[in-house]
């Protein structure tokens, strides 16, 4: 088994492990309030930030999606309760345990269909789809298959459709380094070496490049426009305040007022990204 297979399987291992027998009460508590929810959520935590900003809940309604790696579904559902028409892909067969669940339990205007297994084998039409999405997936893939992915999507995708995935950024390697001697969560300093070695091995991220620079030559090959927006750089400070609604506060003001930073600094130091792909190139060829 080659280091690609490694990773694929150390994944699905992790996922299957992680989202076996969820519970889907809080999804359903969400979706059935769904106004509220989007309003703190698309506000307040950046990956939701991130990707539905520039009007995404209301560009997906009646929208063909497919989503890379839904994980626990949440936002599979949120994209579905919007009124898209939601494809949710995940190499972890219990991802369609929620989904089924969440079929049974809420009535959609379309009911998300799982495409179960490896994406790079999904059987699906090409240029069927408006958008494809990925919320923190991309990262989780060795470069060589993120080509084949990004290709895929491009296949995928109709022609002016967009791709946009909301993933870590690392632009500053001195600031990258700081990170990782501090703890957070589950996660050990690199000061403690035994544990931090230990930590890795069970990490299911492969060790590759979360720059900006990547995502946007990587998108060149197989789309003609490439836009990354920076998501984060302000917002990575609200870890100074405790839980609550002082947090959210900072949260808020962090997330609205960044984008007023200069492109460079914004840019350089972000926390994260949303990387958006559009308009396929036909012949893309790797």
């Amino acid at each position: 088994m080659n280091n690609t297979d490694q990773n694929q399987e150390k994944n699905k291992l992790h996922y299957e492990a992680l989202y076996a027998n969820y519970p889907i009460s809080n999804i359903l508590h969400w979706i059935n309030n769904l106004d509220k929810f989007l309003d703190s959520a698309t506000t307040t935590e950046t990956s939701w930030f991130g990707l539905y900003q520039n009007n995404f809940s209301e560009k997906i309604k009646g929208k063909k999606v497919l989503e890379m790696g839904c994980g626990d579904c949440t936002n599979a559902a949120v994209m579905a309760a919007l009124g898209a028409e939601v494809y949710a892909n995940d190499i972890a067969s219990a991802s369609g345990g929620i989904i089924k669940k969440l079929n049974e339990n809420y009535t959609f205007r379309y009911p998300i269909i799982f495409v179960e297994g490896d994406f790079l084998e999904n059987k699906l039409t090409s240029k069927t789809f408006d958008f494809v999405v990925g919320k923190a997936f991309l990262h989780h893939l060795t470069i060589p298959v993120e080509k084949l992915f990004l290709k895929e999507t491009a296949r995928l995708l109709k022609p002016n459709g967009e791709a946009r995935f909301f993933e870590p950024a690392v632009n500053s390697k001195i600031l990258d380094e700081i990170r990782w001697h501090i703890s957070i969560g589950g996660r050990p300093s690199k000061f403690n070496k035994a544990a931090f070695k230990i930590w890795k091995e069970n990490d299911p991220h492969p060790d590759r490049s979360f720059s900006s620079k990547h995502w946007g030559k990587a998108g060149k090959e197989f789309f003609r426009e490439v836009e990354i927006i920076p998501v984060g750089t302000l917002e990575r400070f609200s870890r100074i305040f405790g839980w609550g609604e002082r947090r959210n506060k900072f949260k808020r003001w962090a997330l609205k007022n960044e984008k007023r930073l200069p492109a460079a600094i914004n840019r350089k130091f972000t926390r994260s990204q949303l990387i958006v792909y559009i308009k396929p190139i036909g012949s893309a060829i790797v």
